[in-house]
């Protein structure tokens, strides 16, 4: 494992931000890190990257316990709050930006002029922060924050403030450095990014982990046992037993199996009744659609450990 969280834990006076958090990310996955405002997220972001110090637990990078000095060449983190100087000429930051984190002068130009042609932003290496949109930021901050080359790269809602064109370009990015064996963490309140990027999620909510695996895996895990059957035409049908409808239009049934049905019944029930059928196929929850129910149905307020 690139990244192993044991037992985490940070109380402040009134509450627990990380209560008990565990979780373990693999070498070159996209780890997607997810929870309502306030679940503790950011705190948790903090003590991986030896910003704050957990009260008790352990941040193991390639299976040895984290420390500062050795480790943080090794982590990009971009927060969710930006950080650039908004007077400085937006190739000077980056320049100066890279030499901070232990590059040349020659190899952070070097760099820099390779991630912002890929980027497209060759044409702003004069621009200043403050004339840049906040799109154009979010590319700039991306940029500051991969150009070390990072083993773990956490991205705190990238996408803010990016047209789908430029959103599409810096998904390509992540996909790209994700296969070459940078470890991501994304954390982001949008379900259907989520969907798209990640391998592997964690739910906190509440300073608690509620839920932890794979994409795939979560979502055979939350399935209600809902299918669609779609007709090719108009032909009439009737509904077995053993099935709820819950839609219905001229050429589509919605429903869900009752305890004891089987997919296979109802599909055979149809092929005998002589009905034409074009497609039928189970239909799995989205991450938001979990998201909100495990979120819903978890404690409204954290209890204090005497």
């Amino acid at each position: 494992m690139l990244l192993s969280v044991r037992n985490l834990k940070k109380y402040y006076a009134t509450q627990k931000a990380v209560d008990d958090i565990s979780f373990d990310i693999p070498k070159g996955s996209i780890f997607g890190l997810l929870g309502p405002n306030g679940a503790g997220k950011s705190t948790l972001l903090r003590m991986i990257t030896g910003i704050f110090y957990p009260d008790s637990g352990n941040v193991l990078l390639n299976d040895i316990p984290f420390d500062a000095e050795q480790h943080i060449g090794a982590i990009g983190y971009m927060p969710e709050e930006r950080g650039l100087y908004k007077k400085m000429k937006i190739g000077e930051q980056a320049l100066y930006l890279a030499r901070l984190r232990g590059l040349s002068k020659q190899e952070a130009e070097r760099r820099s002029k390779e991630w912002f042609s890929r980027l497209e932003m060759s044409t702003w290496w004069n621009k200043k922060v403050e004339d840049l949109s906040k799109g154009m930021g979010q590319k700039l901050q991306f940029v500051t924050t991969v150009i070390h080359n990072p083993e773990l790269l956490i991205l705190d809602e990238p996408f803010s403030g990016l047209d789908p064109v430029n959103a599409n370009v810096l998904k390509d990015e992540i996909f790209r450095l994700a296969q070459e064996g940078t470890t991501i963490i994304f954390s982001t309140h949008r379900m259907e990014q989520v969907e798209e990027i990640c391998d592997r999620i964690v739910l906190v909510n509440m300073g608690k982990k509620i839920l932890d695996g794979s994409v795939k895996q979560v979502k055979q895990e939350y399935k209600e046992h809902i299918f669609t059957l779609t007709l090719d035409g108009d032909a009439p049908v009737t509904i077995p037993e053993g099935i709820k409808l819950l839609k219905q239009n001229d050429r589509q049934l919605v429903f869900q199996l009752e305890p004891g049905s089987g997919q296979n019944d109802v599909l055979q029930y149809y092929i005998h009744q002589g009905v034409p059928i074009q497609a039928f196929q189970e239909v799995l929850p989205s991450l938001n659609d979990i998201f909100i129910r495990l979120v819903q149905g978890t404690a409204n307020a954290r209890a204090f450990e005497q």
